[in-house]
């Protein structure tokens, strides 16, 4: 049985959101700029890299490192106590292990943030991305390992696309008239990130496949990919904005986000509403057929 969540996971949940704003609005915003102007779009670390010369650069990297830490604990801890319900049939423990995944990722991004604002080389990046790649080609079998990661790398941007557009995170998005306005932006931010996983997935393939390790990138080569594109500059203009879009959706989750083992189901939620009004026309149509 799952139990109820402790009352310090919710601020928990909201500081890591937060952070993820962050972050996605310095990326989407510098990637937007390089669609506008042509230089060279960043990834996540180089963009905190280059936020870190702004005035109170150090101490924005601090928030948002603590706050990546704090989205890490709520990942873990909901995993581990089913805060989501998911349950713990097989489909329930896969959905668990992805948070799990995505709390590793996180923790591991917030560790490189603090690293920057402690003045140290964050390891991140294009360069990082190469360079673990090329230590992980080195082990027996290492192409085929890194081949098995950039699959379910691709598998995580379909997710994330699979998840925006069947509004699947309507489940535990309250229903405020913010949320519903904002409703359509934050399936386009959904797919746009879903969209730069799969590309970082197919890079990091196409160097297990080539053996080269200097063909795998992060967020920042995947950018590049789409810039280099036939009509790259607009191509990329629309994923920035789709990243903007992200941002804005995880600052609404942020906000407007439940926690199901929490809300004990008391709280109406944009799916629960969505079908209780489509319950509601079947209704209609039925009687209106029988007349």
């Amino acid at each position: 049985m799952a139990q109820q969540a402790p009352a310090w996971v919710v601020p928990v949940m909201r500081a890591g959101y937060s952070a993820r704003a962050l972050v996605y609005t310095v990326v989407g915003s510098l990637a937007l700029a390089a669609a506008i102007d042509g230089g060279s779009a960043e990834g996540t670390t180089g963009a905190l890299a280059d936020l870190k010369s702004e005035p109170f650069g150090v101490a924005l990297l601090w928030v948002i490192a603590i706050g990546l830490l704090a989205y890490a604990v709520w990942r873990f801890i909901a995993a581990a106590l089913d805060l989501e319900r998911r349950g713990d049939d097989s489909s329930g423990l896969f959905a668990r292990g992805g948070l799990v995944v995505t709390g590793l990722i996180h923790a591991a991004l917030g560790v490189s943030v603090g690293s920057l604002a402690m003045g140290r080389s964050g390891g991140g990046g294009d360069s990082g991305a190469q360079d673990w790649t090329a230590r992980l080609m080195q082990l027996p079998y290492g192409k085929w390992i890194a081949a098995a990661i950039a699959a379910g790398i691709i598998g995580a941007g379909i997710y994330y696309i699979h998840k925006g557009m069947a509004r699947k995170y309507e489940r535990t998005m309250r229903v405020t008239p913010t949320t519903r306005k904002l409703d359509p932006a934050l399936m386009a931010g959904f797919v746009a990130q879903g969209t730069l996983i799969a590309i970082v997935g197919a890079l990091l393939g196409y160097a297990a496949l080539t053996a080269d390790p200097s063909e795998a990138g992060g967020i920042g080569a995947a950018l590049d990919q789409v810039r280099s594109a036939p009509f790259g500059r607009v191509a990329l203009g629309v994923i920035a904005v789709g990243v903007l879009g992200f941002a804005l959706e995880n600052l609404v989750e942020a906000r407007y986000r439940i926690v199901p083992a929490r809300s004990g189901g008391e709280v109406e939620t944009l799916a629960a509403r969505a079908k209780a009004k489509a319950k509601a026309k079947a209704e209609e149509t039925a009687r209106a057929a029988q007349r």
